[in-house]
């Protein structure tokens, strides 16, 4: 049988973020909804000092984000309320999301007071903060600045985040003192081209319809400018400036694309991948 022209890789890994710029979990399969993988950025903490949703792009202000880790407790389906959330933190305690005493101790271990509120009862527009270092490119930064999030979501700019191996191996191979891991840049999909595709493939995806699986079309509206968050210690990845520097440098930012959902469905890992 002949190959499909249209296809262009498969999917190698999944990935989903239940607590806002805390560290998420691999999946082997989602359902898609028009806001993404369900269940991703569904929930945030909300400083109740001043409003605004913690994140790790300003981690003057939240330091220690990338020491928690956030996983559904269950399977999440399309029309479903979505389970609670586990969070666990820096000393390995495991929180639940539904216990009663969960904000306290979350505020205690971010130093700040907080409230876990999840995406569904957050109808407005939140306000974020953007901490933008100076990368010695003579734009002068070292500055805080606030940004807007998508209306009634913790999305940032865009409900899913393509990301090609190709694109992180091209990375490397322009600084190879990094590592360059997946995890640094916390895609939604991860995507194997085929063998020849052009270095940084995704940003000729822009404005083109991406078929995965037996049922699932995303729209690739633009490509994913990248900040200070790829330059943060996690785990035993080190911090390192150099990782943004390269990006700046060698693709005006960008690693990766976003996309909005056109048609919901399941994928999984190893479903094809068509441009269309």
């Amino acid at each position: 049988m002949a190959a499909n022209p249209d296809r262009i890789g498969s999917v190698v890994s999944l990935w989903r973020y239940p607590v806002k710029s805390m560290i998420g979990e691999e999946l082997d399969a989602t359902e898609v909804s028009e806001q993404g993988l369900v269940g991703d950025r569904a929930y945030a903490l909300i400083d109740t000092s001043d409003g605004k949703t913690a994140t790790a792009k300003n981690p003057r202000k939240w330091p220690n984000l990338f020491d928690f880790r956030a996983t559904l407790d269950g399977v999440p389906s399309l029309g479903e309320r979505l389970p609670s959330v586990k969070i666990t933190l820096p000393d390995g305690t495991i929180l639940e999301s539904n216990q009663p005493n969960v904000n306290l101790i979350l505020s205690q271990a971010v130093k700040r007071p907080v409230q876990l509120r999840c995406a569904s009862v957050s109808p407005e527009a939140g306000i974020a903060e953007e901490y933008i270092p100076d990368l010695d490119d003579g734009n002068r930064n070292n500055r805080v600045s606030e940004f807007k999030l998508q209306s009634g979501t913790f999305f940032d700019s865009a409900v899913v985040h393509l990301l090609t191996a190709e694109t992180i191996g091209k990375l490397l191979s322009v600084y190879p003192e990094g590592r360059f891991e997946v995890r640094r840049f916390r895609p939604n999909i991860v995507i194997k081209t085929l063998s020849g595709m052009n270095d940084w493939v995704e940003n000729s995806w822009v404005g083109r319809i991406l078929a995965i699986g037996s049922s699932v079309r995303l729209y690739v509206t633009n490509p994913c400018g990248r900040c200070v968050m790829t330059t943060l210690a996690q785990g035993d990845l080190p911090a390192d400036l150099g990782i943004l520097r390269a990006a700046v440098r060698h693709n005006r930012s960008h690693v990766g694309v976003y996309a909005s959902v056109l048609q919901t469905g399941r994928l999984q890992r190893g479903d094809s991948v068509r441009l269309e």
